[in-house]
């Protein structure tokens, strides 16, 4: 297969044998094309981390020399870490993509949704979401999400059908019996595409790695001022941390997932580069969500109850 670097120059293709890498990367590609087509308005979900740059990078190689035939979306809190707001746009605008924004912000200054006492606002996320679907008339959103994160997305199809209202019905999702992908749905419905769903997340980091993935600079080791609650390092910002009682403290941290700031937590750590990073999450026994996100801690079932309302 041609490869691209980050630059967009072609680069030869490797002469060693296939490895798993090659094996993930192969499947994301045949997704990402069997996606293309078979829907007319497709887009992908990029918030400018990781795993939507890393999702974006394969888009480029399989529709290689031609571009991306679909856009891209994000839905901002508002509280997003401004510096992977900035990387999102440098990389939207490097791809030569289209970038649409759905914000959180103008919802609640129009009364169409209400600040939460917790001041978390991923949870809000759903309705511009919904709203952009219907608006742009999206078929199908291609979604990061890997089945080792949780364990509601460990339980996803590659093509997730949701109802007129987005919302996820588990016991409507369709068999994928040798990579065999159904993308019918009626008039209202639309499809998530995750084409990194067998990815792990050290996958994704030795993938990075092997392709030289340019990242935003929050992944890895910087001095930050944080602090403490629910046992997790938090940002201050307008969000309304900290607390009365939280002390702000300058840690070296850097961030395993990137989202709103009330919600997502950065973890002690002195990996500055991507083979350092690696062998930190090859010794780490939680999974990103387990150790970084807030709200995926509010109930057992956190995460399924929000894909039921119609989120990601």
């Amino acid at each position: 297969m041609t490869v691209l670097d980050t630059a967009g120059a072609l680069r030869p293709p490797r002469s060693s044998p296939p490895d798993h890498l090659d094996t993930l990367e192969s499947e994301a590609v045949h997704v990402l094309r069997e996606a293309a087509a078979q829907f007319e308005r497709p887009a992908l979900l990029f918030s400018g981390g990781k795993d939507s740059i890393v999702m974006l990078h394969l888009a480029a190689k399989a529709f290689w020399p031609a571009r991306t035939p679909f856009g891209l979306l994000h839905v901002d809190t508002g509280h997003n870490f401004p510096e992977v707001l900035e990387f999102r746009d440098r990389t939207a605008a490097r791809y030569g993509a289209r970038l649409d924004v759905a914000r959180v912000q103008e919802y609640i200054d129009d009364g169409r949704l209400r600040e939460r006492p917790d001041g978390t606002r991923n949870p809000l996320q759903t309705v511009p979401l919904l709203d952009a679907v219907a608006t742009h008339r999206f078929d199908a959103l291609f979604g990061g999400g890997r089945r080792d994160e949780e364990k509601a997305r460990a339980k996803e199809r590659v093509f997730s059908l949701r109802d007129e209202f987005g919302q996820w019905n588990p016991r409507r999702q369709r068999p994928e019996l040798w990579s065999l992908y159904n993308g019918l749905h009626s008039p209202g419905e639309h499809v998530r595409v995750f084409p990194l769903s067998n990815f792990t997340e050290l996958d994704i980091w030795q993938y990075i790695g092997r392709e030289r993935i340019e990242l935003p600079s929050i992944y890895f080791a910087h001095e930050r001022e944080v602090f403490r609650r629910d046992g997790m390092w938090l940002t201050p910002g307008a969000w309304g941390g900290p607390a009365q009682g939280e002390t702000v403290r300058t840690r070296r941290v850097r961030y395993r997932t990137v989202g709103d700031m009330s919600c997502t937590g950065a973890v002690e750590s002195d990996a500055r580069t991507v083979p350092q990073i690696i062998d930190e999450i090859a010794a780490s026994a939680l999974t990103e969500r387990g150790a970084t996100r807030a709200d995926d801690k509010l109930s057992e079932a956190a995460m399924e109850d929000r894909k039921r309302e119609g989120y990601f």
